[in-house]
């Protein structure tokens, strides 16, 4: 198992070695996406018994070898696919670059730092939040959601894209990401919209860090939706001198 030690520092099962962001570049990287399509990838928190949460955010579940993933993952992704009320209520701001990643995403033909795409059937999101005009923002929506809050949101300045009727249809936002060219896919959450890409079979990856706690309580699961089981293979873990663990779970092939 690669360690993280003191929490900064992750290891892995085949030796203690310490292994800097170049190392788990290597580990957590994307394989290629098909013709067409995108590679879609979830990065989750949880405790020891499955909750998502404490008090109601996932913040209080992380630890530092938990951001140094986290940062790693963005560093790899074209572009990071949220609930916008997820996003609202962790207070997203727009994606940052990853400096040591730079050159890793240079090779690759990447920009400097990943996307922002909010998933919103309803747009109720506040039009006088800054992520919703950043220039790497776009809200991924419907052509039915209200149209008083897409009015004020676009009003606002906001950039909204039509993925489905009544709903988002997470089918096409695949199609909208692979055809801007962003194929590697980061959603970060929260549990309905992972439990819905779990239901609609397009989740390939999840990467969970497993928090050395325990929870108890009606806080929500990593996925929430209609029940569903789907097969997935270990690639890796990692752990940290915190008791942290870092696992990567891989789809097997399609």
């Amino acid at each position: 198992m690669h360690p993280l030690t003191k929490a900064t520092q992750l290891t892995g099962r085949a030796s203690t070695t310490d292994l800097d962001n170049g190392a788990l570049a290597d580990l957590y990287a994307y394989p290629p996406a098909p013709a067409g399509g995108v590679v879609l990838r979830a990065n989750m928190v949880g405790s020891i018994d499955g909750a998502a949460t404490v008090d109601g955010l996932s913040g209080g579940l992380g630890g530092d070898g938990d951001h140094r993933v986290f940062m790693v993952l963005r560093g790899l992704a074209d572009v990071v696919l949220v609930g916008a009320r997820t996003a609202i209520a962790e207070g997203y701001g727009p994606v940052r670059p990853n400096s040591d990643l730079a050159g890793h995403r240079a090779a690759l033909g990447q920009s400097p730092t990943a996307s922002l795409a909010l998933v919103s059937s309803s747009l109720n999101i506040p039009a006088g939040n800054p992520l919703i005009t950043d220039a790497g923002t776009e809200i991924l929506t419907c052509r039915n959601s209200p149209a008083e809050a897409r009015a004020r949101l676009l009003d606002a300045g906001a950039t909204l894209v039509d993925c489905g009727t009544d709903s988002v249809d997470l089918a096409m936002v695949g199609v909208h990401l692979a055809g801007s060219g962003r194929s590697r896919v980061l959603c970060e959450g929260g549990p309905s919209l992972l439990g819905t890409l779990l239901e609609h079979d397009l989740l390939d990856e999840l990467c969970v860090t497993v928090a050395p706690m325990l929870t108890a309580g009606d806080a929500k699961h990593l996925t929430a939706g209609a029940s569903t089981a789907r097969r997935m293979r270990r690639a890796h873990i990692l752990a940290d001198d915190e008791d942290y663990l870092y696992v990567r779970w891989v789809r097997d092939q399609r």
